[in-house]
């Protein structure tokens, strides 16, 4: 199974910003904790970030015929994005969203995702380890 795994903006910045809603994992700690936990569950995949909305909706474009699964975390484009979500519907491939911080325990505007509808499911609130969740629930999801 191969999935890619897509990162918005400044999650590059992890262990760097906001560490009390963050916290302190960095950018390149995350993505080794997401490799190791893929090759226990037996997954391919290709970790990509870009702080560019164009970027992303390339990225997902180009999973089409490549990928199995998606998970992104869109990060402030969740809010907003709907060139994301129509890219996201338009591959039809099955997409986890993920969030670091719980998103609707913070202020009004990040309570609302416009990404949700175009995903399977929505992990929010459980720190970087949101990202193995959802290789879990993903490799569930396609093994059925």
């Amino acid at each position: 199974m191969k999935i890619l795994i897509v990162n918005g903006p400044n999650i590059n910045l992890l262990g760097i910003r906001e560490k009390d809603i963050y916290g302190s994992t960095t950018y390149d700690k995350l993505c080794k904790e997401i490799e190791n936990s893929a090759k226990e569950f037996s997954l391919d995949i290709d970790i990509v970030h870009s702080n560019v909305e164009g970027e992303i909706i390339n990225y997902i474009q180009n999973a089409l015929g490549e990928y199995d699964g998606i998970i992104i975390n869109p990060g402030a484009y969740t809010h907003y994005s709907i060139a994301i979500y129509d890219a996201l519907k338009a591959v039809s491939i099955p997409t986890i969203e993920v969030h670091i911080s719980n998103i609707y325990n913070r202020e009004e505007y990040r309570r609302k995702s416009v990404i949700a509808p175009a995903c399977i499911g929505q992990i929010t609130g459980f720190g970087v380890y949101g990202y193995t969740m959802a290789m879990m629930g993903l490799k569930e999801y396609l093994e059925k």
